[in-house]
């Protein structure tokens, strides 16, 4: 499957090559990125890391900003 990624923190859309019955995770896996760096949106929803991803998927990450 080949889904669409756009990455905030790199500014830039890619396309990511998963297995098939991929979940979010496995995405996030295969472009090295720490799940808990990112909130991960679809069609401007939200989605958990244990959720599928769909061929043809346009997955969007925002990166979680903290400190004090």
């Amino acid at each position: 499957m080949q889904i669409s990624v756009f990455y905030d923190r790199e500014n830039k859309e890619k396309t990511v090559k998963v297995d098939g019955n991929a979940s979010v995770k496995d995405l996030l896996n295969k472009m090295n990125v720490n799940p808990v760096t990112v909130i991960v949106s679809r069609d401007n929803n939200i989605i958990t890391e244990d959720e599928k991803v769909n061929d043809k998927d346009k997955i969007r990450l925002f990166s979680v900003i903290s400190g004090g």
